[in-house]
């Protein structure tokens, strides 16, 4: 009878071995999404459009549930320059990064994202930090904040990941 159960073993190990190697892979995933996400939105917050241009791809689709369809990386940083560069802060909501790995591709990226405007720097206190302060009012009343979901496709391309496509929604 004790026999019988080790020839269970070899089975075992095995299984366990490929699951632990698909959670490691999936961490490694998961830790560069998450930094790649840090990276662009730290450009974006700081209206670092040189970073902003080596991430995204020249031809990135962004698809927005408002503003519509915008083609081309000159396109979207043309927006971040006229629309969200020191009027808005974009932060990740805590617990909500989900990341997704695309054979012979990528990676799919998707959460959730909070917009701090001019009025909530009483909620976010890195606003100073990021030279918001003009729009510092003590007496100010407090203006709820924006949430939204997104989806990133990144693609790894000769080593260097680019962001390819966005489609932002439930604004």
């Amino acid at each position: 009878m004790r026999l019988s159960q080790w020839k269970f073993l070899p089975l075992i190990l095995f299984f366990g071995f490929t699951t632990a190697f698909a959670q490691n892979g999936q961490s490694k995933l998961f830790e560069t999404m998450q930094v790649l996400d840090t990276q662009l939105f730290e450009a974006a917050n700081h209206c670092d459009y040189e970073k902003l241009t080596s991430m995204v791809d020249e031809n990135l689709e962004f698809y927005h549930d408002q503003g519509g369809l915008m083609l081309g990386r000159q396109a979207f940083l043309d927006s971040i320059k006229n629309n969200t560069c020191g009027v808005m802060i974009r932060e990740l909501v805590p617990g909500s990064l989900a990341v997704y790995p695309v054979k012979g591709y990528g990676a799919i990226e998707m959460g959730v994202h909070r917009f701090h405007h001019p009025g909530h720097e009483k909620e976010f206190s890195a606003a100073k930090q990021l030279g918001m302060t003009r729009f510092l009012d003590p007496g100010a009343a407090e203006w709820p904040v924006g949430e939204a979901k997104f989806l990133h496709i990144w693609q790894l391309k000769d080593g260097n990941w680019k962001l390819t496509r966005v489609v932002s929604y439930g604004h």
